[in-house]
């Protein structure tokens, strides 16, 4: 064996991020290998809601935009998002889904390319990205899309540039694969053909070390790595150069520089503050919150260097007790990102058995099985676990029971 279990053990006594666990709430008996897509609970987000809730609403009822700090939740919250993706003050809002930041951030971006009628999307990017970027050419109108990716056919980014391109939106990390991008050097490529680059940031944020600051648009997701809980707000980045010279298009009264005089036409507020359109969701920002005052404590190269270690201890030990199984994430780490990916034929009945036995990942189509391996809680015993219960689901074929072959509705 690659490892035992016991130096796993060893490895969590001497793991300096090791007391973080202790700062969620996870099922006994689960490994929970779905931070990506969902994660954990902090012990402390109730309490926070339970204030807010029955205090802030309960007992000080509308006084609490003022008093409470309601009103300023997208800025402040954007403010602690701000330094875990390399931005400055003033520079994030927090609010919105992703989907809705990336329309804002695709229609803010074209028209500071006028003459440019090309965006370039990745047929790897997750869907909705591709899907937004569909809406927003077609609201605009005469755009054209050119398409990038690992497909058969695909062009990649080099051969995609050019002087007609207006923006480029990729994800910085695969949600497929954990495949992951230098931001650097490809934000630099794009902008020396002229164009504005876009990242999208779910992948990534809170999994390894973000540097967007010389982007010049992202957005992200915050209930993944960063734990805001389901349907949190996701967030918005504007890089400070481009503030007085962009427009947010869902104009709404949020945004407008003086909301409370009321005025019938808009009026863009300064800064990053216009792309708020409208009343936050106050419940779920405090959630958020809650998160982010571990977020503030998080040594980002210790997470790193953990999440390398996981991630590299899992495909070890996968090599040896699954030969042959097919690894679609990379193999070298600086190209990966907190993600492990598995292709196989039966991937969504594998994923379902490995449920049932306690190790908690998720499927992508075609054939991909996904391990997220969060490392403010994932041990190394739980990677040492994962493999060994993979190992059984695809030695002993359990995956073939009956119970494992019908689809849910979110897989």
């Amino acid at each position: 064996m690659v490892i035992s279990r016991a130096e796993c053990e060893t490895l969590d006594e001497q793991d300096p991020l090791r007391d973080f666990r202790d700062e969620f709430t996870l099922p006994p008996g689960v490994v929970y290998l779905l931070g990506n897509s969902l994660g954990a609970l902090p012990r402390r987000t109730a309490a926070r809601v339970a204030h807010a809730v029955e205090s802030e609403w309960g007992l000080h009822l509308g006084a609490s935009w003022n008093t409470a700090g309601w009103w300023d939740l997208p800025q402040t919250t954007g403010d602690r998002i701000a330094p875990l993706i390399g931005a400055g003050p003033g520079e994030v809002l927090a609010g919105d889904s992703t989907s809705v930041n990336i329309f804002k951030a695709v229609t803010a971006a074209l028209p500071l390319r006028p003459g440019r009628r090309v965006i370039i999307s990745d047929l790897d990017n997750f869907p909705t990205d591709r899907y937004v970027v569909e809406g927003a050419a077609a609201a605009l109108g005469d755009y054209e899309i050119r398409d990038i990716g690992t497909a058969d056919g695909a062009l990649r980014l080099e051969e995609a540039l050019g002087d007609d391109v207006a923006m480029v939106l990729l994800s910085q990390v695969d949600y497929r694969t954990g495949a992951a991008h230098d931001v650097d050097a490809v934000t630099a490529r794009v902008q020396a053909a002229g164009a504005l680059m876009v990242w999208d940031l779910c992948h990534s944020a809170g999994a390894l070390p973000v540097d967007v600051s010389g982007a010049d648009f992202a957005i992200g997701c915050t209930y993944k790595y960063l734990n805001g809980g389901p349907g949190a707000p996701a967030y918005i980045y504007v890089a400070s150069r481009h503030h007085e010279h962009v427009r947010n298009v869902i104009s709404g009264w949020h945004g407008h520089a003086a909301p409370f005089d009321f005025e019938p036409h808009y009026r863009p507020a300064d800064g990053v503050r216009r792309f708020a359109s409208g009343s936050p969701p106050v419940l779920s920002y405090t959630a958020l919150n809650a998160s982010l005052d571990i977020w503030e404590r998080v040594d980002m190269r210790a997470l790193r260097a953990k999440s390398v270690a996981l991630t590299s201890l899992f495909i070890d030990l996968v090599d040896e007790l699954c030969p042959g199984l097919s690894l679609a994430s990379p193999r070298d780490a600086d190209r990966r990102g907190s993600q492990v990916s598995y292709r196989h034929p039966d991937g969504y009945p594998v994923a379902r058995a490995l449920v049932d036995r306690g190790v908690i990942g998720d499927y992508r189509e075609p054939d991909i099985v996904r391990f997220g391996f969060a490392p403010l809680y994932v041990r190394h015993v739980d990677a040492y676990d994962a493999a060994t219960t993979f190992a059984e689901v695809l030695g002993k074929e359990l995956w073939r029971d009956e119970q494992y072959q019908r689809r849910l509705t979110v897989t």
